[in-house]
């Protein structure tokens, strides 16, 4: 039987990084025009990525065309299009959601433009992008599971707190932390709702849950990103729960906040997301106009904290001493 594997096993197979080496980072780009079309700033680590990503396109003298589709496809649709019409010389997508994407691809490739998928997946056709720079969403997935089983000795009734509905992250993070906690009978995920990433929405979906079931029966919260955790965390404080004790805490991102609300007690782990990943994208389009040959997809790794690193963690990414 799969449940009699030893759970440290488990945890230690779904920790390893598969992710293979990342790109290097070379500093090619410099005079080139790239249009930028990001999600939004639907969360803390969204807004760390486009500032990271701005910050590395000056330092490479790049002139990036940023658009922000405030989580809205029809408004990448058309920044994307603008971008073609001006003529840049490649244009860099984090899409909203996953699907939808075939007709503005193929009119880049027409206008002889290339594209970077970032973030995010889509389900065009590969040969209308050159490359994919992104985490292992099914990973995080996994190494949130792997965490919560070792935690709970393979019993767990769980809420889950969903990303944006349709988007790639929602859909792979769940997946693969639904494929580790099926191993084990005593895992189980007893209500599951979308809060599309944000703090309000993950503050109002654990309120419901709070609401319609025995606060008492719910052992963790499994959270798609930290900042729908952070509102659950408000939620559960706002009930009377002691959010990390009486009920567990895990979610994807590893955002400043999270490290203070681990020093707070609230937090038991979070799976990092790294934001950084406009340089091995604006590599890949330095690469590919010279030439080159560019893998599919561009893997950015990131690893598991919990709280005996948070107070550290949270000085080096808040930018304090």
């Amino acid at each position: 039987m799969r449940t009699g594997k030893s759970l440290v096993l488990i945890l230690a197979l779904f920790i390893v990084t598969v992710f293979g080496a990342a790109a290097q980072e070379t500093g090619g780009g410099e005079g080139l025009t790239i249009g930028f079309s990001q999600v939004g700033s639907e969360s803390a680590w969204r807004t760390a990525f486009s500032e990271a990503t701005m910050a590395e396109a000056e330092a490479r003298g790049i002139n990036l065309l940023f658009s922000d589709a405030q989580q809205r496809q029809e408004n990448q649709l058309s920044a994307v299009r603008s971008f073609i019409a001006q003529g840049v010389d490649a244009i860099i997508i984090a899409p909203v959601v996953e699907t939808g994407w075939d007709e503005v691809l193929q009119e880049a490739a027409d206008a002889g433009i290339p594209v970077v998928i970032i973030d995010r997946n889509v389900t065009a056709d590969p040969s209308l992008y050159i490359t994919r720079v992104a985490s292992d969403f099914v990973h995080e997935g996994r190494l949130a599971a792997a965490w919560l089983v070792q935690a709970t000795s393979g019993n767990c009734k769980i809420v889950e707190l969903q990303g944006t509905v349709g988007s790639s992250a929602a859909l792979d993070r769940q997946t693969g932390f639904n494929e580790v906690i099926a191993m084990f009978p005593g895992m189980e995920i007893v209500a599951s709702q979308s809060g599309d990433f944000t703090r309000t929405g993950g503050k109002q979906v654990m309120e419901s849950f709070l609401n319609s079931m025995d606060p008492a029966e719910i052992c963790a919260v499994w959270a798609h990103n930290d900042d729908m955790l952070i509102g659950a965390i408000e939620a559960m404080k706002d009930a009377g729960i002691d959010p990390a004790d009486d009920i567990l805490t895990i979610s994807v991102d590893a955002v400043p906040d999270i490290f203070q609300a681990m020093v707070d007690g609230d937090a038991n782990a979070t799976v990092e997301l790294s934001p950084n990943m406009g340089g091995p994208a604006f590599d890949a389009i330095a690469s590919f106009l010279a030439g080159e040959e560019v893998p599919k997809w561009v893997p950015v790794a990131g690893g598991i904290y919990f709280p005996d690193t948070a107070a550290e963690e949270y000085a080096r990414r808040s930018g304090g001493a």
